[in-house]
């Protein structure tokens, strides 16, 4: 069983990408088509995550004039170029499935914002450089 284990293990990416359940990513997919490889963008909200390991799966759905679609992705699989996270969502499910009954502003889920500053990550300012300079501030009264 060891050797299985070691097996499967050379398969496993190790830079696997870092998201959730409700967040809106782009997954980078390569698709052949006869001689010629090319790199297809599949952008959609995360419902579902199945499974462990190298079976590690992911559902993505979006809504491609008016027809809901949806792809499952195995997470370590070599057609799965990269995973870009757009926008992370506060959720409080494991599965999102009843987004599949919903359609327009029904479907959208609120933002999650970066904890500390109460801004969003993606939107926040460059941070700002400190300078130190050892001089003394003046006195107040002088």
């Amino acid at each position: 069983m060891d050797r299985v284990a070691n097996a499967v293990t050379g398969y496993l990416k190790e830079n696997a990408p870092d998201f959730q359940v409700g967040d809106t990513v782009d997954v980078k997919v390569r698709i052949k088509e006869g001689e010629k490889e090319r790199i297809q963008t599949f952008t959609g909200v995360v419902i579902r995550m199945k499974g462990s390991g190298i079976a590690r799966t992911f559902t993505v759905r979006r809504i491609v004039q008016g027809e809901g679609v949806e792809r499952v992705f195995p997470i370590h699989a070599p057609i799965v170029q990269d995973v870009l996270v757009k926008k992370r969502a506060k959720i409080r499910r494991a599965k999102l499935y009843y987004l599949r009954e919903r359609t327009g502003k029904r479907a959208r889920m609120k933002e999650r914002l970066d904890f500390r500053t109460g801004k969003n990550k993606q939107n926040s300012p460059a941070p700002v450089a400190v300078s130190s300079s050892t001089e003394e501030p003046a006195a107040a009264g002088s």
